[in-house]
């Protein structure tokens, strides 16, 4: 194959540029200067604990604010509740009640002490009281 020297590169010329580079496991970097391992090792169990649209809903219609110190509580109840390889938790934070979803960090409910009235949680197999 001919390919011409005129300042630009061919596709061919392009291909065989990234297709031969002995690129190895960890060498590629972001910006910051840390490789996809790094960035997989940083992230922590219950890191960040997600809202379902559900549970958006319900703290909105319920008028639940929380502060930034119950939503530490909460990622720290996530955390021991993985921990313990519970799957669906009931996580109780000062007068609030979150139900999770463990594997995907996702708060799939919530609710304060008036609306746990009854104080019967289904389909959940472990509880932290933070």
């Amino acid at each position: 194959m001919k390919v011409q020297n005129n300042g630009y590169l061919s596709n061919w010329q392009v291909t065989e540029q990234y297709l031969n580079q002995n690129i190895k496991p960890g060498q590629v970097k972001t910006e910051e200067g840390l490789s996809f391992q790094d960035i997989l090792e940083k992230k922590q169990p219950g890191e960040d604990v997600k809202f379902s649209k559900h549970a958006m809903q319900r703290l909105s219609n319920r008028n639940i604010e929380l502060t930034s110190g119950q939503v530490e509580r909460l990622k720290e109840g996530t955390a021991k509740a993985q921990k313990k390889g519970i799957k669906e938790s009931l996580v109780l934070v000062d007068q609030l009640a979150f139900i999770v979803n463990i594997p995907n960090n996702t708060v799939v409910t919530a609710m304060d002490r008036q609306d746990a009235a009854e104080n019967v949680f289904t389909n959940i197999d472990g509880a932290v009281i933070i």
